[in-house]
């Protein structure tokens, strides 16, 4: 595994990390130069806010939207790197459209997940649980499952703790084209013994998020994840992130998603409008009570 894969409690040491070097001076810095600096301003256009800035009382943000130098997107993404409130920049917001809680962080549907987030930390990552990966299962493909996975990194992430994506979708990975993150090294190479570097790989734009892929399609991802070295992956993981979401192939393409969420230790469901079908829905639900693994609930995919 690469640098990604530290453990989260380390010793104090006397040197900064890049990242709480990077955090501190974000800190540092005004709404003032994060705007300038975004927005690649010139120093007679700094002038001119400060000028018009002071003649109306404004705030730098405010004169700098005013005078067309800036955007009111531009300010809020100013603000969020002062609070360390990552999402996608306005620039980059076309890489993946289905990031919907970075790129659109104040949307209805990122509210949601915030939502469903609160309900989370209070049924799975609650101090008084042990600490487990969340598996997340849908009846059929289509249903929005792996779309969900990456929206709950992200607003799991936004909390600071470092989270991990693992897309064990062996069967049709996605979340390397969602995250747009290499595919040639990960978890099935991880699971088939071989040597591989860089397995885990950071999310653009979220500091605290990482996606571990699939890697090679491998021809017998059942058999793969059968094997102990599976749940011992799991069990080095939740040692060194906060949080590990589990991506899954379809119920309805074999036993891997009831298997992963074995392994994993609880689960959540998705059930889709207008698509999943109520008797897969309910005989998912039924092998997954009948198993060991935590059963968190059942979401409602709307959208």
């Amino acid at each position: 595994m690469n640098a990604a894969s530290r453990p989260v409690h380390r010793r104090p040491t006397l040197v900064q990390s890049e990242d709480a070097q990077g955090k501190a001076l974000a800190e540092d810095r005004s709404i003032g130069q994060l705007i300038s600096e975004t927005k690649n301003l010139t120093e007679d256009e700094i002038q001119k806010i400060v000028a018009y800035q002071q003649e109306h009382g404004l705030r730098f943000g405010e004169a700098a939207v005013s005078l067309g130098f800036a955007t009111d997107a531009d300010v809020v993404f100013a603000l969020s790197q002062q609070f360390q409130y990552p999402y996608t920049p306005e620039n980059r917001r076309d890489v993946s459209r289905e990031v919907v809680a970075a790129a659109q962080p104040f949307s209805q549907q990122a509210e949601a997940f915030r939502a469903i987030r609160a309900q989370l930390m209070m049924r799975v990552y609650s101090p008084n649980e042990p600490k487990r990966a969340l598996a997340v299962l849908s009846p059929e493909s289509g249903d929005g499952k792996s779309f969900f996975v990456a929206n709950l990194g992200v607003v799991l992430a936004q909390l600071g703790g470092r989270t991990l994506v693992v897309d064990a979708n062996m069967r049709n990975p996605r979340q390397h084209s969602i995250f747009q993150v290499p595919n040639t090294s990960g978890l099935s190479g991880i699971l088939s013994g071989r040597q591989e570097e860089n397995v885990i790989f950071q999310a653009p734009d979220i500091p605290s998020l990482f996606v571990m892929p699939v890697g090679v399609t491998p021809p017998n991802p059942m058999e793969l994840l059968e094997r102990p070295a599976f749940r011992l992956l799991l069990g080095e993981l939740l040692r060194k992130f906060d949080h590990v979401v589990v991506d899954t192939p379809a119920a309805f393409t074999g036993a891997d998603a009831v298997v992963i969420a074995s392994k994993c230790g609880a689960a959540l469901t998705i059930a889709r409008k207008d698509k999943s079908s109520v008797s897969s829905l309910q005989a998912l639900l039924g092998t997954l009570s009948s198993s060991s693994t935590k059963l968190v609930g059942t979401v409602f995919n709307e959208f």
